[in-house]
């Protein structure tokens, strides 16, 4: 199978556009903007303007353990391979459970932080409240693919969606701006400098095909960890790209990847620590997935209950 996927956008049916116009209300959300900036004033050592509060990596572990383990049959392969240390993971991203299926199998020391996207994460008020307990979370801006499969449709000749993609680009931020850039930076130096670990997904984006890799990986995980000499660790899932009831779910660690600390790291470093990584990710990815065939329980609900 082939291990990286192009540039591809998904097809623009009902669905993708009523996902677009979905992320497009969150953004637009004042208590989803106020939870964000809050939780990264939490954080960022420059604005404390809140004392962080989180519950432990103990607690935060039992209650994810016992809520999966109740759905699916989860396989942990190789965790022996993370070190005991602070560290970056990076994991390939098929689906909105992948950062608590993480969470509920790593130690609950050293502390993992997720960077995830923020409006996925606090687009409803039930998920505001409990990331406001369980705290381990840095909300990322970032467009979906469903509002730049929107905006592609829209250059070309879907009339009907120019409005739509208009709002998109002027209410949805990228996050690439250098404030916000900046910011992340902060936070995440921090977080490595107290011996604490991070949970990245560099394909910044949800994957749509198991054994693949959406490319090219973004640069922010490698320049982290060239920054804080820390070690990234690779780490692939498996079978999340599509849920039901029982199903089993796999998790491969790989070998820790570790480089010189070089406080600016130039380009050819950045770029070569990443080339390692997607190497590394590739390695691991299964060559010969198969979806499983037979009853599906529960399929709709378990891969929209994040949305």
């Amino acid at each position: 199978m082939d291990e990286t996927q192009s540039d591809s956008l998904p097809p623009l049916t009902a669905a993708t556009i009523k996902r677009a116009q979905e992320g497009l209300a969150a953004a637009r959300d004042r208590d989803v903007r106020h939870a964000m900036e809050k939780t990264l004033d939490r954080l960022d050592p420059l604005s404390q303007e809140y004392p962080e509060s989180r519950a432990s990596g103990r607690l935060r572990r039992f209650v994810l353990r016992s809520l999966l383990h109740a759905l699916f049959r989860i396989r942990v392969e190789h965790l022996e391979r993370l070190p005991n240390e602070s560290a970056i993971l990076a994991a390939n991203h098929l689906n909105s459970i992948d950062p608590l299926l993480l969470l509920a199998e790593l130690p609950a020391q050293p502390y993992y932080y997720v960077f995830g996207d923020g409006r996925a994460l606090y687009n409803k008020w039930w998920k505001r409240q409990i990331l406001s307990f369980a705290g381990g979370i840095v909300p990322l801006d970032r467009w979906w693919k469903e509002e730049k499969a929107v905006i592609e449709g829209a250059k070309r000749d879907r009339a009907d969606l120019v409005e739509l993609a208009k709002s998109i680009e002027r209410d949805v931020p990228t996050g690439s701006d250098m404030p916000t850039l900046r910011q992340l930076n902060r936070i995440a130096r921090t977080i490595l400098m107290r011996g604490e670990g991070i949970i990245l997904f560099p394909e910044g984006r949800l994957g749509t095909a198991e054994g693949k890799l959406y490319l090219p990986l973004k640069r922010g995980t490698s320049i982290y960890a060239l920054q804080a000499g820390v070690p990234i660790v690779p780490v692939v899932l498996i079978g999340t790209q599509d849920l039901y009831l029982w199903k089993e779910l796999t998790i491969r660690f790989g070998e820790p990847l570790r480089f010189p600390q070089s406080k600016r790291p130039k380009r050819q470093e950045v770029d070569a620590a990443l080339e390692a990584l997607q190497a590394a990710l590739v390695a691991l990815l299964p060559t010969d997935y198969q979806e499983p065939e037979g009853l599906k329980l529960c399929r709709y609900f378990l891969n929209h209950m994040l949305w």
